[in-house]
């Protein structure tokens, strides 16, 4: 069952009925029971000092029975809140973000101080509380304090307390990551600013990935894989200035295998390759797909057109220091396959025509030809004469190839990324003993963040903007949708691929994620 902690705050006595000698009150977060002692993480609201007409209160989080003697352990302590101010527990929301923001597991080359991150701005949050029903403020709410929680019970808490949380508090409370069961979550991220954004997701998605370890070596977590699918990533749409804009994050470890070595799992696997495998886990997938588009009105129908605009995915290390894990440090996921999708909702009457631009060209090809006669001019009946020729082939192999498609009347742009040596597409591609791609010497396997010609940027992230792709598509509506906003679908998917760069191993994957949501098409005159 969901913790619904919002609700409890929100029903705690007013100023006239809660006086200083109250006994606090108390909401058992998580409970169980060891060897017949009775454990638990409380959290406690207790009315402090202060004047007959400024009543503050204060909230706690404590551990019972954990300590020799049952003696409880306070982790945490809020700032006091005021009860007679129109918004009295706003000071608890803001200070828990900002310890979830401060805490972040940023990469470590950002051009962002921590010290600019530690103030996040008030109105934002302060409009969120007061435009959201309590309701569907409360799911957010409650996955603030679960990850506020998580730094407290797993990293400043017995090993005790961290297993409590993982069983008790994180996997039954993952439904609050459900995109239906997250708007305000979704509102937070628009209106806060991306830095901020970025370090929240981060945190949370360092959270997912402990959690999801633990599941996969198998300490009691696995009963709860049948719930995970769908809520350990989470993307949102939106609309503005003529772009429709997809963002979406997946911890490495919550995408889907596709393709694999054999061995999966952590216990099974030789001891380096094990700890390379939790290096890799580390990692989370961040993706935006930014597609501008146009609408023009005319007699008889609507034309609306579509282009990529900008591609960006990277794939970022949840980590702290920058010497962890040195031995791999340089071992990272890349961007193997990416595709986008936009158009009208299923079961849409009112397109009445589309037209798509054209793929990329295949890999071009040379062919360079000479030709050498000799000849033999001495006086004789029958000259002898020798020709040979030489034909030369020069192939440009491109690494990545764009292709536009259709579904129904959605248009599919497809990013493929190939081997430049043999032609292999890399996300389909599976290594072995005796192929060119598992020694890594002249496959491009190896040292791909480097050189000239490397596919990835220096960060190892992806970028794909309009210029290189240019095409477009067009729709063509009926003249009747004039006025109306239309919701369409957008949607992306992307593959993740592990070659080893600059260790020696045998371990390779290729993992895939989706996400899809609506935008909005404003068929407004002047729009």
């Amino acid at each position: 069952m969901m913790m619904d902690i919002w609700s409890w705050i929100s029903e705690l006595p007013d100023l006239a009925d809660w006086t200083d000698s109250d006994s606090p009150y108390i909401f058992e977060l998580a409970t169980s029971k060891a060897l017949g002692d009775a454990r638990s993480i409380q959290l406690r609201a207790e009315r402090t000092a202060g004047s007959s007409l400024e009543a503050l209160v204060t909230f706690t989080v404590s551990l019972q029975g954990f300590h020799p003697h049952n003696a409880p352990k306070t982790l945490w302590v809020s700032d006091t809140c005021p009860l007679n101010s129109e918004k009295p527990f706003f000071p608890l929301i803001l200070q828990l973000l900002q310890e979830i923001i401060i805490r972040s597991p940023m990469a470590q080359n950002t051009t962002c101080p921590r010290s600019q991150l530690q103030n996040i701005k008030p109105e934002p949050i302060s409009w969120i509380m007061e435009s959201h029903s309590p309701e569907s403020f409360s799911s957010f709410f409650n996955l603030v304090f679960l990850m506020r929680l998580f730094w407290l019970c797993v990293c400043d808490a017995p090993s005790e307390v961290g297993s409590l949380y993982f069983e008790s508090l994180l996997g039954p409370n993952l439904e609050a990551l459900r995109c239906e069961q997250a708007p305000v979550l979704r509102t937070f991220l628009v209106t806060v600013g991306v830095d901020a954004e970025l370090c929240f997701m981060r945190t949370l998605g360092y959270m997912l990935t402990k959690w999801l370890i633990l599941r996969e070596v198998g300490v009691g977590l696995h009963v709860l894989a049948p719930m995970l699918g769908q809520q350990v990533k989470f993307s949102y749409a939106m609309e503005a200035h003529g772009f429709w804009v997809l963002k979406g994050y997946a911890p490495i470890l919550s995408m889907p295998l596709t393709k694999s070595s054999s061995n999966n799992k952590f216990p099974a696997m030789e001891a380096r390759d094990s700890v390379l495998k939790y290096t890799l886990a580390h990692q989370q997938l961040e993706a935006i797909m930014q597609l501008e588009y146009s609408i023009s009105f005319h007699d008889g129908y609507i034309r609306v057109k579509a282009r990529v605009d900008n591609l960006r995915l990277h794939v970022v290390k949840l980590g702290f220091k920058k010497n962890d894990d040195v031995d791999y440090s340089e071992e990272r996921h890349f961007v193997s396959r990416a595709r986008v999708w936009v158009g009208p909702e299923v079961g849409a009457t009112y397109v009445v025509g589309m037209s798509l631009g054209r793929s990329t060209d295949n890999g071009e090809r040379e062919v360079e030809m000479q030709r050498a006669v000799k000849g033999n001019y001495e006086e004789s009946r029958a000259p002898k004469v020798k020709t040979r020729a030489r034909t030369t082939t020069r192939t440009k192999m491109k690494n990545w190839r764009w292709d536009q498609d259709a579904e129904g009347n959605s248009v599919i742009f497809d990013a493929v990324l190939y081997n430049n040596t043999t032609g292999h597409e890399v996300a389909t591609w599976k290594m072995g003993n005796n192929n060119d791609m598992g020694d890594g010497k002249s496959s491009g396997a190896r040292n791909r963040y480097t050189g000239p010609k490397r596919p990835f940027t220096k960060t190892r992230g992806l970028v794909f903007a309009g210029d290189e792709y240019g095409e477009g598509v067009e729709w063509r509506l009926s003249k009747e949708m004039e006025g109306s906003v239309l919701k369409w679908r957008i949607g992306g998917q992307v593959w993740v691929s592990y070659w080893p760069n600059e260790v020696q191993s045998s371990y390779f994957e290729t993992r895939c994620v989706e996400w899809c949501d609506e935008v909005d098409l404003p068929l407004i005159t002047g729009k």
